[in-house]
């Protein structure tokens, strides 16, 4: 059993019910405690909320190690906060905030930015542990981090892995065309660049894979529209996996267009993994 804790957040909401619940089975099958965390203006008022999720919890998984929370601030704060340690650090995807609306996804959103380690966003209606594939977004061998969390996910779950690599199309300039189909300078060079491209999932992951040989792997090469293709995979995957990059200099969250896009419509949890 490891020491370190799968920690979510709760505010009584279905959404956070929903997280409460996810959190709980990926506790379950990690062998490790659950961390509920409560971010509350006063925690005298957090009792409640609390003993219903350990209730609910206890009920559900008899023996798993469960620890609450009450934390007062904001909850982006809180849960950044409860994430160093933390072997995952689960999310709804609407506000903790008791204001409808105005914080609807902001939370889940926000800590992107700032969590520590690997971030479930509970998304989609799917049954846990169903099944279903792991899905990785994988967009550079920079993606290691994320790579290897879903080489881990896939070989705990005894699941496929499907690896879809984005790669941007290279443009051949227009030439005459060669009196052999298929062979003139340019053909050439786009058939090599072709082949360059193709191999890179290859490359990226050929490590893991020797670290993990029972786990079955499927990789392709999305050349045009990868939110689309990951998108469209999130309806057979229990789980989608993509890094994220935290640049130098910047604020806010920095998940890129295809983060975007799941985030907001995922058919299944998404995990961002930090890269650089």
């Amino acid at each position: 059993m490891t020491n370190r804790h799968v920690a979510v957040g709760v505010d009584g909401s279905l959404v956070a019910v929903r997280a409460l619940d996810r959190a709980a089975e990926e506790a379950a099958g990690r062998g490790t405690a659950l961390r509920i965390v409560y971010a509350v203006a006063d925690r005298d008022e957090a009792g409640p909320v609390l003993a219903s999720a350990a209730s609910r919890v206890q009920g559900r998984h008899p023996g798993l190690p469960v620890e609450t929370r009450a934390v007062e601030g904001g909850a982006v704060r809180a849960l950044a906060s409860e994430s160093e340690g933390a072997a995952l650090t689960v999310v709804g995807t609407r506000g903790f905030g008791g204001v409808s609306g105005l914080l609807a996804g902001s939370v889940s959103w926000r800590l992107t930015a700032h969590t520590h380690g690997p971030l479930l966003v509970v998304r989609g209606d799917h049954p846990f542990g169903q099944g279903g594939e792991v899905l990785l977004g994988l967009e550079s061998d920079a993606d290691t981090a994320a790579a290897a969390y879903a080489f881990q996910e896939a070989a705990r779950r005894g699941t496929r892995l499907r690896v879809l690599h984005s790669s941007a199309h290279r443009h051949t300039t227009p030439e005459l065309p060669s009196p052999v189909a298929a062979t003139s300078p340019g053909q050439e060079r786009q058939a090599r660049n072709d082949r360059a491209e193709e191999a890179v999932p290859r490359f990226s992951v050929a490590r893991l894979r020797e670290e993990y040989p029972e786990v079955e792997v499927e990789s392709r090469t999305v050349r045009t529209g990868p939110a689309r293709a990951l998108l469209a995979g999130t309806r057979e995957a229990d789980v989608v996996v993509i890094g994220m990059r935290r640049r130098a200099g910047r604020i806010g969250p920095q998940i890129g267009p295809v983060g975007h896009v799941l985030l907001h419509r995922s058919h299944c949890p998404v995990v961002l993994v930090r890269t650089t």
